[in-house]
């Protein structure tokens, strides 16, 4: 419940409340659901794409909207620790991206399969790692998703495979995965992410041609955030069409910084898997207000007037808070509520974060293989001996 104060005021000098009137509000005073019409997909090899409304019902709109600020404010926290020289090393931070990963994430089942580069934290967090342990991560603690040892980029959880450096490398892997879906036959299918600087690769276009050799369970989805590191996508691909890259494979252009969009075309492309059509091809057209990596300012090839007009006008986060507010779906009250439990949870993450103890040394060898016998790892030099347990 909500309550609201109405003061009334007598004319000035005479300033007295002549009354105070207390109004409550229920939650179900507001909508259970609104329609609301989302941008065209652009197509490829389909005849028919994803709808082009969307119904949102006041759970799920609330449930995005806490899931995709709590990735900006973990993003926000993670600049500052790495700025107070807490978190080392790669860092890329996900912030004005996180329509992205919450429309695929909401798309699928908890069975299904999800890899991706090494633009990570969004997504290790909409797989269901909770805020403490990826900034622990992040921090090289022992609370860490992957025990300290894998930090920014090489995040992981159940049927989420990172988290990888290599770039473009993932795409092959992404490939395997869905292989094995299409083996133990479990109508399970992998997303497989890449970005747009990583889309000119090689690899990329074989593992296009064994997935739709094979028809394996595949929808390859490439963020396009316009910049790969420092270069846009127009000087480094002489066609920015991603989505039609795969030539012989069905693409969809979606709009990245939608939720709702990226959450029906995602809907769409897994049915054309399931079906067993083989794979299809996304690219959701995003934008990252952070530089590639924390090493990058962000601003040395392109202006901050471009990045504020992009904060302004097309804001995952803003746009979701608009919709649910006009369409009474919630009210700015309630989601300030949820902003300042965001807050209090990403600073008690924090806290744990910079006070978990970081793993021993003795541990510096274990995990390099599963379910195998303990065994012997040669150190610096060949007096220094760890164990690598499984």
């Amino acid at each position: 419940m909500i309550s609201v104060i109405f003061l009334s005021f007598g004319k000035v000098p005479n300033i007295k409340a002549s009354r105070v009137i207390v109004a409550s509000r229920n939650y179900t005073d507001f909508a259970n659901e609104a329609t609301f019409e989302i941008k065209k997909c652009d197509l490829h090899r389909l005849e028919e794409g994803p709808s082009t409304t969307a119904v949102l019902t006041r759970e799920e709109g609330l449930h995005y909207y806490k899931t995709m600020q709590t990735i900006r404010r973990m993003e926000l926290k993670s600049d500052q620790l790495y700025k107070q020289k807490i978190i080392r090393g790669f860092c890329h931070l996900y912030d004005g991206q996180e329509a992205c990963c919450v429309g695929l994430e909401v798309a699928i089942k908890p069975t299904d399969h999800v890899i991706t580069a090494y633009r990570v934290h969004g997504f290790t967090y909409a797989r269901g790692v909770p805020v403490r342990t990826i900034l622990a991560e992040l921090t090289g603690r022992k609370g860490g998703c992957a025990k300290g040892k894998g930090g920014s980029m090489h995040m992981y959880t159940k049927n989420f495979y990172g988290g990888n450096g290599i770039v473009g490398a993932q795409v092959p892997l992404g490939a395997g995965i869905a292989l094995a879906c299409k083996y133990f036959g479990k109508n399970e299918i992998c997303l497989t992410l890449y970005g747009d600087g990583a889309a000119n690769q090689g690899q990329i276009f074989e593992t296009y041609n064994m997935a739709a050799l094979w028809k394996l369970p595949c929808v390859f989805i490439c963020e396009n955030n316009r910049y790969g590191m420092g270069t846009s996508v127009e000087r480094a691909a002489a066609s920015t069409d991603y989505y039609k890259r795969g030539d012989f494979i069905p693409g969809l252009r979606v709009d990245g910084m939608d939720v709702l969009s990226v959450r029906e075309a995602t809907k769409f492309a897994t049915e054309y898997c399931r079906a067993g059509k083989g794979p299809i091809l996304m690219e959701l057209q995003t934008y990252r207000y952070h530089g590639h990596s924390m090493s990058d300012p962000g601003i040395s090839y392109r202006t901050r007037e471009e990045i504020q007009e992009v904060r302004s006008k097309s804001d995952p986060i803003t746009l979701l808070k608009d919709r649910m507010v006009n369409s009474n779906l919630a009210s700015i009250e309630e989601l300030k509520e949820i902003d300042v439990a965001v807050r209090k949870e990403i600073e008690e993450a924090a806290q744990f974060a910079t006070t978990d103890p970081e793993p021993p040394l003795e541990e510096l060898g274990h995990h390099i293989y599963f379910n195998e016998p303990p065994f012997e790892v040669r150190g610096p030099n060949q007096w220094i001996k760890y164990k690598s347990v499984s």
